[in-house]
C-alpha cells in the first residue's frame, strides 16, 4: 500500500509524508473503484480538489467526463439551471433549452465544491439524483435519468449547518457515505519545508532564476507559522519571496518581512453573535445601545429619587438607608456623598442636572431646570433668532437657515410668528 500511495503522490504532484495525509490518500484510493458518494472535508486551501481528481482518475469512470463546480460561486437563481438544465422560456432570459451538468457529464464524475453554500431547494433536487438517479429540468415535467458519481467538498461543519436548518440532514448523511478529512498544513508541519522548496523550484524553473533557500532559523519560523490559508497561502508566499528577495539565502529577519504578524487575539476563534429571538434578545448593535441607554436612564432616575429623599429628609443621609443602594455603589463604590456639588447626567432626553448645594453639612436648596426637547419649539426659536439677526429680512434669514423663502413664509404662518 505504501508503494501505491507514493505512486499516487508522484502522479498527481502531491507533496508530503505526514500520517494524516497518507491516510487520506489511502481512503481515496480504496473508494475510487466504487460508485459511493464521497465527502471531502478540510479547510480552505488544503487541496481538496486534488483528492477529487485522484478519486476520478483511479475509478472505472476515468475515461468519462469530469467537471468541478463551485457551488458558492453560482448565484442562487441560476444554480438549478446550471446543474439540471432548463427548458426554453422557463424563466426570463431562457431563450433556448440547455443541458445541465448532470446531463452532460452522464457516466462521469461531478465534483461539488463548497457544497455547504448550496441553496436548500437545490439540495432537495440533488438528494433525488443521489437516491434515484433522476432529475427534472427547470420548467419541465419530464423526468430524466443520469448516471453520475458525486464527490462533494466543504470547509464548513455540515453537521452544525443541519442543526441550524441551513443544510438538509438527509442529504448530509447521503453525502457522508465515505468521508475523507484532508489535514490542515499546520497539522503536518514536517511537510512545510518540502512544499516550500517545491514551490520555489517550480518558480525558478518557470522564470529561469536561481531558487531561494532558507537558513535554519528561517526554516524554523516557516514551520511554526500557523498558515491559515494552508497550502495555497504557502505557495503564494514562496512565489512572493522568490520575486522580492535580493539574496537567495533568506535569513529569519528577511523572512519576517513577508509573514504577517500573528497576535494572540488573532488565534482566538471568532464568536458569532446570537440570533435574535422573540423573548427579547437584540438583533443588532443599535438595539443593544438603546437597551444600554435605557438601563442608564433607569439608574439615573433611581439616583435622583434617592437625592430627593435626602432633600426632603436630611436625616436619611445619616441613617444609612441608602448604603445598600447598588446604583450609588456602582457610581461611587465605598465612598460617601460629601461633595459640595453633584451633577447627575442623563443618557436620554431627561431634565437638566440637579444641583445640590451643601453648606456646613446642611442642604440649602435645590433647583431643577426643565428643557424642552420639542422639535417644533426649537425650529420656531431658530426662525425667530434668524429674523432678529437679519433685522426682519426674510431672504437673508431663509438663506441663513438653509431653507427657501417660500418655506420660511409658510413656517411664519404655521408658528404664528410676528416679525
Amino acid at each position: 500500500m505504501d508503494n501505491n500511495i507514493q505512486s499516487i503522490k508522484n502522479r498527481f504532484g502531491i507533496i508530503g509524508n505526514s500520517t494524516a495525509l497518507n491516510y487520506a490518500l489511502q481512503v481515496a484510493a480504496q473508494v475510487s473503484n466504487t460508485d459511493l458518494t464521497v465527502l471531502i472535508v478540510g479547510e480552505s486551501g488544503v487541496g481538496k480538489e486534488a483528492f477529487s481528481n485522484v478519486i476520478h482518475s483511479l475509478s472505472a469512470r476515468k475515461h468519462n467526463p469530469f467537471i468541478a463546480v463551485n457551488c458558492g460561486a453560482i448565484p442562487e437563481g441560476t444554480i438549478d439551471s446550471e446543474l439540471f438544465g432548463h427548458e426554453k422560456g422557463s424563466f426570463t432570459g431562457a431563450v433556448d433549452s440547455r443541458k445541465g451538468y448532470f446531463e452532460t457529464v452522464n457516466g462521469g464524475t461531478i465534483f461539488l465544491d463548497e457544497i455547504g453554500e448550496m441553496p436548500l431547494g437545490t439540495q432537495a433536487r440533488l438528494l433525488r439524483v443521489l437516491e434515484t438517479g433522476e432529475f427534472i429540468r427547470v420548467g419541465s415535467s419530464k423526468v430524466q435519468k443520469t448516471d453520475v458519481r458525486v464527490v462533494a467538498a466543504t470547509n464548513r461543519d455540515l453537521l452544525d449547518h443541519t442543526q441550524a436548518g441551513k443544510f438538509r440532514e438527509d442529504l448530509y448523511y447521503r453525502l457522508n457515505t465515505v468521508p475523507i478529512r484532508v489535514p490542515a498544513l499546520r497539522d503536518r508541519k514536517e511537510d512545510i519545508p518540502l512544499l516550500f522548496r517545491k514551490f520555489c523550484v517550480d518558480f525558478s524553473e518557470r522564470y529561469k532564476t536561481p531558487a531561494i533557500q532558507l537558513d535554519d532559523e528561517a526554516r524554523n519560523i516557516l514551520v511554526n507559522y500557523p498558515w491559515r490559508g494552508n497550502v495555497r497561502e504557502l505557495k503564494n508566499m514562496a512565489e512572493q519571496i522568490s520575486v522580492l528577495t535580493q539574496d537567495k539565502l533568506v535569513n529569519a529577519h528577511e523572512l519576517r518581512r513577508f509573514l504577517p504578524e500573528v497576535t494572540e487575539a488573532s488565534r482566538l476563534p471568532m464568536i458569532a453573535a446570537p440570533a435574535a429571538k422573540s423573548n427579547g434578545d437584540f438583533a443588532n448593535e443599535r438595539d443593544i445601545l438603546y437597551k444600554l441607554f435605557f438601563d442608564m436612564k433607569k439608574d439615573v432616575t433611581e439616583l435622583k429619587k434617592m437625592f430627593f429623599d435626602i432633600l426632603q429628609n436630611p436625616a436619611v443621609a445619616h441613617a444609612g438607608n441608602f448604603q445598600d443602594n447598588h446604583v450609588l455603589h456602582s457610581f461611587h463604590p465605598q465612598q460617601e456623598v460629601t461633595t459640595a456639588a453633584v451633577s447627575v447626567p442623563t443618557a436620554i432626553s431627561s431634565p437638566q442636572p440637579i444641583i445640590l448645594q451643601q453648606d456646613n453639612n446642611k442642604i440649602d436648596h435645590h433647583e431643577e431646570v426643565e428643557e424642552t426637547l420639542s422639535i417644533a419649539d426649537k425650529e420656531k426659536e431658530l426662525i425667530v433668532k434668524a429674523l432678529k439677526k437679519h433685522k426682519g429680512k426674510r431672504k437673508d434669514a431663509a438663506l441663513d437657515l438653509g431653507i427657501s423663502e417660500r418655506t420660511l413664509y409658510r413656517k411664519l404662518k404655521e408658528y404664528n410668528i410676528n416679525e
